[in-house]
């Protein structure tokens, strides 16, 4: 766990922020696995559920889906 502590960064994720979403839950976005990008969005976040989770405004054909995510499968938009 100490290893783990020295080279762990928390994500600074705060509402308003703009973030995109792993695909690893979206796993019918286009026909050939290997031209789909790793991330998609950007979804804007409404709010925070605990310290783990963020809830999303889920747009266009994921709008559907349930709008809250994982802070494990988010990257902040525009951030490389």
């Amino acid at each position: 766990k100490t290893r783990w502590d020295e080279s762990h960064i928390e994500p600074d994720i705060k509402e308003g922020d703009l973030v995109c979403v792993s695909r690893v839950h979206f796993r019918n976005i286009s026909s050939n696995p290997k031209f789909r990008d790793f991330f998609i969005g950007p979804f804007l976040v409404l709010r925070l559920v605990g310290m783990n989770a963020v809830e999303v405004d889920p747009h266009g054909p994921f709008s559907r889906r349930h709008p809250v995510f994982p802070v494990s499968l988010m990257e902040i938009y525009g951030k490389k």
